[in-house]
């Protein structure tokens, strides 16, 4: 079986479980629970939240 990344949070998402959305252009998207769907629904970036795989943008010093 295939395993697949959750689009907010970047964690493995198990067969059989989880969300897959089909937007109008085409595009797949995956979320692992409904936390995920709510905070993307929301906007919320997930390099802005903690508990996410995904790395802050670096701040470089100018």
């Amino acid at each position: 079986m295939e395993t697949h990344d959750c689009t907010y949070c970047g964690s493995e998402i198990e067969p059989g479980s989880g969300v897959l959305l089909v937007r109008n252009d085409g595009e797949r998207v995956r979320f692992c629970s409904s936390k995920c769907q709510k905070n993307a629904d929301l906007g919320r970036p997930a390099r802005d939240v903690e508990w996410t795989e995904v790395e802050p943008e670096s701040e470089e010093d100018g």
